[in-house]
């Protein structure tokens, strides 16, 4: 018992002297155990627009800036140079409901291929599914990446399955088109285009105006979920989820206003995680989101102050790109690449112009690639920020107001004593930049309805 008491005390003088040593037993135990924590993310000041260059927020993917294009419309050849370099990095073809009206052929997908290598783009194929059948998407797969290897990897089964029912198909007669019956002929289809190439991605459903709200998503005539009910029948199956969204117009009878489309902006930052949560409680997995087909209008609309010809719609977008960029969103096809005056204003191209959303596109093709954690402290102002390959520090800052807005730059970490500035507002286009100083001190000035995209020199 003795020797006990004398064992136990020798073993706590013990511990009291190795307090004072150089390394503790409690920190030898514990050094690799405790993760080194994460700054904390600041809020801007009022007036203020802040980056943290130390502060990584992600990675900008690199389909996310793409678009839409089909056989019935083509680039003007005189706008071809400006498609080629519009910085557009995904196309998804046929764009719309053109494909599940027409067979694709090899004359319409050969100078596709070499069109979209013009313009340096990821080529997305969509196959007939509605009066289609499994064999010919089979025999799609084939002829592109098998005989031609042209090496297409993402495909769509259909376009907008959703808006099927009353739609003629194969005997004439009109068909409700329920989510079962498009889960069953997706799996069909994905299966037997899986057969011929196995390292093909799908991607589905294309369910059209999909949003945050589930009472207001599209249902079948039983009430059934479409976007609900495809994870659950062909979550194993599918590798990127999708759908479009054209907000505008809420009343055919009336063209969506500024005050409108500066409203909708929010609805983004919602949508995406509300589908990851579907996403992942229906597959248990985390799948790339794509956004297949987006604009403010789905009607013809051109020539009013926020139809997607406007300059507003440049705005609209800018907004969209940066918050989507945030949420991850892996790919995301404006629609669309061209259009005429009477075929809406949809295109970012003309019949002999650029619209004012192709702006957008030459301002993110100079944008950064790894994100970086922002905040705004300005009403209707957004910041995104980024750093760039060469490590060039970009800041884009979007001013959705009708009024000028001066605000500070709150710059953590590593700054820079001038930068290119790039701009597009109601009087100029970003052709050519003007070097300007800022420090935390001075204001810089954005203009009414602006996109100001700020490069930091060497």
């Amino acid at each position: 018992m003795l020797k006990k008491r004398y064992w136990v005390l020798w073993l706590c003088l013990w511990l009291v002297a190795c307090r004072g040593s150089e390394v503790p037993v409690a920190t030898m135990v514990a050094e690799t155990a405790v993760p080194t924590p994460r700054p904390t993310p600041a809020a801007a000041n009022p007036g203020s627009l802040l980056v943290d260059t130390a502060l990584p927020a992600g990675t900008v993917s690199p389909y996310l800036f793409g678009s839409n294009y089909g056989p019935w419309i083509a680039v003007p050849v005189e706008m071809l140079p400006a498609a080629y370099d519009s910085g557009v990095q995904a196309i998804r073809f046929p764009g719309g409901e053109w494909g599940d009206q027409n067979d694709l052929k090899s004359y319409h997908i050969d100078p596709f291929m070499d069109f979209v290598e013009q313009v340096g783009a990821l080529p997305t194929i969509s196959v007939r599914l509605l009066q289609g059948t499994a064999e010919q998407a089979a025999a799609l797969v084939r002829y592109i990446n098998v005989e031609k290897e042209y090496g297409v990897v993402y495909w769509a089964i259909g376009n907008e399955p959703t808006l099927y029912a009353g739609h003629l198909r194969a005997g004439g007669q009109a068909d409700d088109y329920e989510t079962e019956q498009f889960n069953r002929e997706w799996r069909e289809f994905a299966l037997a285009m899986k057969a011929v190439d196995p390292t093909i991605k799908l991607i589905g459903p294309e369910v059209h105006q999909f949003n945050d709200d589930p009472n207001y998503n599209p249902k079948d005539s039983a009430g059934r979920d479409w976007m609900i009910e495809f994870l659950q029948a062909n979550g194993d199956m599918v590798d990127v989820v999708s759908f479009h969204r054209y907000p505008f117009p809420q009343n055919v009878q009336e063209n969506a206003t500024i005050a409108d489309l500066r409203q909708h902006i929010p609805e983004w930052d919602r949508t995406i995680p509300y589908l990851r949560g579907l996403i992942q409680e229906y597959t248990g997995r985390d799948l790339p989101i794509a956004i297949t087909e987006v604009n403010t209008h789905y009607s013809r609309a051109v020539g009013t102050e926020a139809s997607p010809d406007s300059h507003f719609n440049a705005i609209w977008l800018a907004e969209m790109f940066g918050r989507l960029m945030y949420q991850d969103v892996f790919m995301v096809n404006h629609w669309m690449l061209t259009s005429s005056g009477g075929s809406g204003g949809w295109g970012i191209i003309g019949r002999g112009e650029v619209r004012p959303s192709y702006y957008v596109y030459q301002l993110f093709k100079q944008f950064g690639t790894e994100l970086l954690y922002t905040d705004s402290g300005v009403e209707d102002v957004s910041v995104y920020a980024a750093r760039r390959d060469d490590g060039a520090l970009t800041i884009m800052a979007v001013n959705a107001a009708d009024a000028e807005k001066r605000v500070r730059l709150q710059i953590a970490g590593e700054s820079a004593p001038s930068y290119q500035l790039w701009r597009l507002d109601q009087e100029q286009i970003p052709e050519e930049a003007m070097t300007i100083a800022t420090s935390n001190d001075e204001s810089l000035s954005l203009p009414p309805q602006s996109i100001s995209l700020l490069v930091a020199d060497p």
